[in-house]
């Protein structure tokens, strides 16, 4: 743990893993957050392995202006498999420490918060995570930043699917992210008033899955629709469409595979406001002494989580939203 608000003169902040939009926005509100309170900010282009190569650049509140409405991240993000190895994160350690950085924000999801959790326990580098992801699958906070844009995003996409659908009475099979959770599948699906919801929490029993199209097309509805997360045990909607087609051959069955739209765009006012908020949260618990800990926003409030607990536990859907989907379909 810091020491109070005197220790902390310098900080870096660096964005990695998936990109999801209100990254940006996060990125200022930690930086501008620093700025009001003389700290300084160093900025860390491509995620881990910026920091292994010493991509660094010193950040006043000019260099963010005009970024909260931007999707992605002006940081950039990377896969780096240097920073798996002990070796590379010495090098990371080594260079945040040659420059008198105390402390390092961190914005992404369970990849990112493992990394600097070995940061961390190696090198003694204090660490706070701010949970980004379009995924929702970190505990510690209601929702993660980018998961209510990737939502809209989706919704908006299959309500178009959806007039098509019903202008020639077909059926389709959209595939939503979520490799190993289900969150954007469940609420897409009882938003749009999909007939049935595929989820990597929920074994799939694809018999059970013909009988509902099969009970539902003789109630003479003119269309139907599917969503699938990726992660979905049939193995997304292609596959899907392949175990389903001898029993529907004589249906126009579609497949849509949504993908990486749902990262892309503008962030939504929700994940710009969450994301401003726990960008100065983050800044404010290091000048309090805390470190290995992750920001969060439950019922309203920041929650403080240890970074460790955020990337051992899975968090749960609400099943209660599980039993509206069924009920509604």
């Amino acid at each position: 743990m810091l020491d109070p608000v005197s220790e902390v003169k310098s900080i870096a902040v660096l964005t990695s893993g998936g990109d999801s939009p209100g990254m940006n926005a996060a990125v200022r509100a930690v930086v501008r957050s620093a700025a009001a309170t003389k700290i300084q900010v160093h900025a860390v282009y491509r995620g881990y392995q910026g920091l292994i190569d010493g991509d660094f650049k010193e950040f006043g509140t000019h260099d963010v202006s005009n970024i909260i409405q931007r999707g992605g991240t002006i940081l950039k993000s990377a896969r780096s498999q240097e920073f798996r190895t002990k070796e590379g994160r010495a090098k990371a350690a080594a260079n945040l420490k040659e420059l008198g950085i105390d402390a390092l924000v961190v914005i992404g999801g369970d990849g990112t918060f493992t990394g600097s959790n070995f940061l961390a326990k190696e090198h003694g580098i204090n660490v706070v995570g701010i949970p980004a992801t379009i995924d929702n699958d970190i505990i510690g906070t209601d929702e993660t930043i980018g998961y209510d844009t990737a939502l809209n995003t989706a919704i908006e996409a299959i309500d178009k699917i959806r007039d098509t659908a019903d202008a020639h009475d077909r059926m389709f099979l959209v595939e939503v992210m979520g490799r190993d959770a289900g969150f954007i599948a469940l609420e897409t699906s009882i938003a749009t008033g999909a007939e049935i919801a595929l989820l990597p929490e929920e074994l799939t029993n694809i018999e059970e899955v013909k009988n509902l199209l099969k009970n539902m097309l003789q109630e003479q509805k003119r269309s139907s629709l599917v969503v699938v997360a990726e992660g979905d045990e049939t193995g997304g909607a292609l596959h899907l469409a392949e175990k389903i087609h001898d029993d529907f051959s004589q249906y126009d069955v579609r497949v849509c595979i949504l993908g990486h739209i749902q990262r892309g765009g503008s962030p939504s006012a929700r994940d710009r406001v969450l994301a401003s908020r726990l960008g100065a949260a983050a800044v404010r618990v290091l000048t309090e002494g805390h470190s290995e800990i992750m920001v969060g926003i439950v019922n309203n409030a920041l929650k403080i989580t240890p970074m460790r607990v955020a990337v051992s536990k899975k968090k749960n859907l609400d099943y209660s939203l599980v039993q509206l989907a069924q009920l509604l379909r």
